[in-house]
C-alpha cells in the first residue's frame, strides 16, 4: 500500500479510532477520510484538472489534517501556513506559490461537508505533495517541493527503524504544520493508525496548563525540537511518571546537547533517544542514531548519525570533491528523499541541487565529519543558523530590518552557548532622520518588525550604533559587533 492507501485503511478498518486531539477537538479516522474525500471531489469539480498548489491557512485545527489529504488526493500539492506569522509574511508566501486556492478551517468545514466525494486523482510518484516555505537569504521565503516519492522514502525508513506499534501510538505534535519537523509526527501517525497529539500555541506560553495537558496525553512517542524538550526538563516533575507511556523521544531540526539526553535517559528509564538530522530539502531527515550511555561517554558533541537505506551521505571541498574519511567538507546529500526543486526559483534550485549519477544531490551549506561510522554536524557554512528548530537565514532577518524607514544599515548575530544559538542580536544604524539616542527607537523598531516577520525570528535585543565597524576589505566586522554585546 501507498502512503494515502495506508490512512484509508485505517478510516476502514477502525473509523471511530482517534486520529487527531487539538485542545477538546477530536477527528476519527473515519470522519478524516470522509471529509478528504468530499474535498477532494469539491477540489476537482471547482479547480478542473490543474496542478496548481492549494494553500491551507490555520493552526493545528483537525480540518487542516482533512485540508492536507483532501488536497493531495484532488492531484494537488498543498501550502501549509500558519496564522501565528505574520500577515506580510503571508502574502510573501501566496504572491510566489500563486496557489489555486486558499483553504481556512471554516471554508475546509464547509466544502467538505458538500456533495459527494469523487475518486481520487491519484498521484504519479513524482508529483509534488506538499511545499514547505522557510526563509531566504535575499529577505524573501523560499518554497521547498516534496513530491509523492520523496515522503514516502522517509516514512518507510522510518517505520522499520522505529517499528511503531499498530494502533497503539500517540505521538505528540509540537512544531506548527508550516514547519517541515511536523511530517514526522503526523505522517507517522496517520499511516499507523496512531493518534496525533497537537500542543496549541496557547498551551506552549502556560507551563502550568502544558504539563497537566501532557500528563493526560498518554503520549508514546515524543516528537520535538531539543530546545522544547529542554524547556519542559527545567520542570523535576518532567519525568516518567507524567509520561508513563512514553517510549522514545525522536529530535531534529538544532543541535541535540548532549546535557538535555541524559537528563531524558536519567528521568524516563526504559525509553530511547534518538538524533536525527536534514534539511527540508531532504524531506525532514536523512541521518540518525540512538543515543546511549556508551555515546554519551565517549563523544563530547553528540552524532547525527548514519544515513538512511538508499541514501547517500558524503563531503564535498568548494570545488565539489569527496572528500576522505575524517576530514571536515560540506554535507551533500543523494537519494530519492532529495527535492526536485525550489518551487518557482531556477537560480536557487541550479546552485544547490544537481544530478550525481542517476539521482537527485542536495548541497546542504552545512560543515560535516564522519568518525567512527556516523557523520557528525559542525555549522552553518553561510549565514544560516537554527534557532530553537527553526531554519533562519540572517540575510532575512537583516533585509527586513533595512526596510524599515527608522533603519540605514543592520546586522544580526547569533549569540551562541554550547555550540548552540541561544538567541539574536540586531544591530542597528538608524538612518538620518531618527535619533541613535532616542530611547523609543528599540520599540518602534520591535513593533515595525512584528509586522513583517515571525515571532521566531525576532531578536531578542537590540543595540544601536552610529557606525559599524568595518573590516581591512570593507565588510562590516560581526567580530567587533559580538564583542560590543
Amino acid at each position: 500500500m501507498n502512503l494515502l492507501e495506508r490512512i484509508d485503511h485505517w478510516a476502514a478498518v477502525a473509523p471511530t479510532a482517534t486520529a487527531h486531539i487539538s485542545g477538546d477537538r477530536k477527528l476519527t479516522f473515519g470522519q478524516l477520510g470522509a471529509h478528504a474525500n468530499a474535498l477532494a471531489g469539491q477540489l476537482q469539480e471547482r479547480c478542473g484538472k490543474d496542478r496548481v498548489p492549494v494553500a491551507v491557512l490555520g493552526h493545528r485545527e483537525p480540518e487542516m489534517l482533512i485540508a492536507f489529504i483532501g488536497v493531495v488526493k484532488s492531484g494537488r500539492p498543498y501550502i501549509p501556513i500558519d496564522t501565528d506569522l505574520p500577515h506580510e509574511r503571508i502574502n510573501h508566501i501566496l504572491a510566489i506559490a500563486k496557489p489555486t486556492l486558499v483553504l481556512t478551517p471554516h471554508e475546509t468545514a464547509k466544502l467538505s461537508a458538500l456533495g459527494k466525494s469523487a475518486p481520487p486523482d491519484r498521484l504519479r510518484p513524482d508529483d509534488p505533495f506538499y511545499i514547505i516555505f522557510t526563509s531566504g537569504s535575499s529577505g524573501t521565503p523560499k518554497g521547498i517541493v516534496v513530491t509523492l516519492s520523496c515522503l514516502e522514502h522517509f516514512i518507510r525508513w522510518m517505520l522499520r527503524e522505529q517499528k511503531f506499534i499498530e494502533a497503539d501510538e500517540i505521538f505528540l505534535n509540537q512544531a506548527p504544520f508550516s514547519f517541515d519537523l511536523s511530517v514526522m509526527d503526523l505522517y507517522c501517525s496517520l499511516v499507523t493508525g496512531g493518534t496525533l497529539l497537537s500542543i496549541s500555541r496557547d498551551l506552549v506560553a502556560s507551563p502550568k496548563l502544558l504539563y497537566r495537558a501532557l500528563a493526560d496525553s498518554n503520549i508514546t512517542t515524543w516528537v520535538s525540537t531539543p530546545s522544547f524538550a529542554e524547556m519542559c526538563l527545567v520542570e523535576r516533575t518532567f519525568n516518567r511518571a507524567l509520561l508513563q507511556r512514553v517510549r522514545r523521544f525522536l529530535f531534529c531540526g538544532e543541535i541535540l546537547l548532549p546535557d538535555t539526553a541524559r537528563l531524558l535517559l536519567d528521568r524516563f528509564p526504559g525509553a530511547e533517544v534518538w538524533n536525527m538530522y536534514g534539511p527540508t530539502e531532504t524531506t525532514l531527515a536523512t541521518t540518525s542514531v540512538r543515543i546511549d550511555r556508551d555515546i554519551l561517554e565517549k563523544y563530547s558533541a553528540l552524532p547525527v548519525g548514519r544515513p538512511m537505506p538508499g541514501t547517500e551521505v558524503f563531503l564535498t571541498d568548494e570545488k565539489r570533491k569527496i572528500l576522505p574519511l575524517g576530514s571536515r567538507g560540506e554535507i551533500v546529500i543523494k537519494g530519492p528523499n532529495v527535492s526536485p526543486a525550489y518551487l518557482a526559483r531556477p537560480d536557487l534550485t541550479a546552485a544547490r541541487f544537481f544530478e550525481e549519477g542517476s539521482q537527485r544531490a542536495y548541497r546542504t551549506g552545512d560543515w560535516g565529519r564522519f568518525r567512527d561510522g556516523s557523520l557528525f554536524f559542525e555549522g552553518r557554512i553561510d549565514n544560516q543558523i537554527k534557532l530553537n528548530g527553526y531554519r533562519i537565514e540572517l540575510g532575512d532577518l537583516e533585509a527586513n530590518l533595512r526596510a524599515l524607514p527608522m533603519v540605514r544599515d543592520a546586522a544580526v548575530l547569533p549569540v551562541v552557548k554550547n555550540g548552540k544559538v541561544q538567541w539574536l542580536a540586531g544591530f542597528v544604524v538608524p538612518s538620518t532622520d531618527f535619533e541613535a539616542r532616542d530611547p523609543g527607537l528599540t520599540t518602534t523598531l520591535r513593533e515595525r518588525l512584528r509586522e513583517r516577520l515571525p515571532a521566531y525570528m525576532m531578536p531578542r535585543k537590540f543595540v544601536i550604533k552610529d557606525a559599524f565597524p568595518i573590516t581591512a576589505n570593507g565588510k562590516v566586522d560581526r567580530r567587533k559587533l559580538a564583542e560590543s554585546l
